[in-house]
């Protein structure tokens, strides 16, 4: 049975999550059950995370064979599947050296130590900001949450790790101030998560990277929501048409196993040597027997171009829902990282499609954050696009 309000407060955990009121116990592909034996059709991937479905075959298959092999033996040794997974990453992508850690907050916090070493490498003394941008997420950490242009990520935590700037996001204008003689990198997504499922727009972001280039200051994409397949290419910056110095990863490149990933150009990666970095965990074999497996089932199959069609179905269906009813203001949507901005607060909305059996999220007060697995199947998709109409009749939502 799911906890109450009451058991919560007086549970030996703490209390730093508003759990649903549910309990889950089970998942496969698509779908999740809760300890009352209830299924739950799961748009949520774990946030992101279970991007090939919750225990994809052939990822369970690589992580028991490790699981019999070796668990952990530290860095201080090689580790093949380290190498392998590193290889595949540098493969599909502009990059060139992988380190590997346990999260997407690890993972940014090596790009921001990357970029000050990097500024001292060079001789640049002066050179001890990062600029990142309005509505921003980089992780809870010191470091992240300094990073992350939210007050409400701040409140509490004062005086914050110094060295971050804030400058707007999709803002033309303020790109004049990216460059003030201290700036050593940028760190931005592509796309918003927790703001609201934002694109960047592709005239800001192309003179951003140029801007970047011309003063040699580090263009760093956090790819740790959109990589790994989500937006319909292995990584954003792709679709973006945009050459990164460093991106992050986390999320999706486990199935669900704790991994992250700073990639780099062998130019700035250069500035890591033994002893300026480091994880106990990162990289160990159970995480890269899972990241290995799912980066080569990703690659290996259709599933890129699926996401494109699907991606393209639900548009459609989404386009259509917005003509029928006035509450829906926006469809924001890349692959199927997907946000529909509501007039009014969404919350409503995330019990409601719970109550049906379908599990969804929150992008900010306004937006339903909608995150189905790449492997969904279109009679899933179908069942939600079905179920959100229901929702919005439901509620009386004024149809046009």
């Amino acid at each position: 049975m799911s906890e109450t309000v009451t058991e919560q407060a007086s549970s030996a955990l703490m209390n730093v999550y508003n759990r649903f009121p549910l309990t889950l116990v089970k998942g496969k592909g698509s779908y999740v059950w809760d300890d009352e034996g209830a299924n739950y059709l799961d748009f949520t991937s774990g946030i992101a995370t279970c991007n090939l479905g919750h225990i994809p075959d052939s990822v369970e298959e690589a992580v028991k064979e490790q699981l019999e092999q070796l668990w952990h033996c530290s860095n201080l040794y090689h580790i093949p599947a380290q190498k392998k997974l590193a290889e595949q990453l540098v493969k599909y992508s502009c990059l060139d050296q992988v380190f590997f850690c346990n999260s997407g907050a690890e993972a940014n916090e090596a790009a921001i130590k990357l970029a000050k070493k990097y500024a001292k490498d060079k001789g640049w003394e002066d050179r001890t900001e990062i600029v990142t941008f309005t509505q921003s997420f980089h992780g809870r950490t010191g470091s992240t949450m300094a990073a992350t242009a939210q007050e409400k990520i701040h409140q509490g935590f004062t005086p914050l790790t110094p060295g971050f700037r804030y400058l707007p996001y999709n803002n033309i204008e303020a790109l004049k101030q990216v460059h003030n003689g201290k700036t050593t990198a940028v760190l931005l997504e592509l796309i918003q998560g927790e703001g609201g499922v934002n694109p960047a727009n592709i005239e800001w972001l192309t003179n951003l990277r140029d801007l970047c280039h011309e003063h040699d200051i580090l263009f760093m994409v956090d790819e740790i929501q959109t990589g790994m397949g989500r937006t319909g290419e292995l990584f954003a910056y792709e679709q973006f048409g945009v050459d990164p110095d460093v991106i992050t990863l986390a999320k999706g490149l486990g199935s669900g196993f704790p991994v992250g990933a700073l990639l780099a150009k062998k130019t700035v990666a250069e500035s890591f040597q033994p002893g300026t970095h480091g994880s106990t965990f990162g990289g160990n074999p159970l995480a890269m027997a899972a990241g290995l497996a799912t980066i080569e089932t990703i690659m290996n199959n259709s599933i890129l171009n699926e996401v494109e069609n699907k991606s393209r179905w639900m548009a459609e269906q989404l386009a259509t829902l917005k003509q029928q009813f006035s509450s829906i203001e926006e469809v924001k949507m890349s692959g199927l990282l997907i946000g529909v901005q509501m007039k009014e607060e969404a919350a409503p909305l995330v019990t409601a499609f719970r109550e049906k059996g379908i599990l969804v999220l929150l992008a900010g007060s306004h937006v339903l954050r909608i995150l189905p697995p790449l492997t969904v199947s279109q009679e899933e998709l179908t069942t939600f696009i079905t179920v959100f109409k229901e929702i919005l009749q439901a509620k009386g939502a004024n149809q046009l």
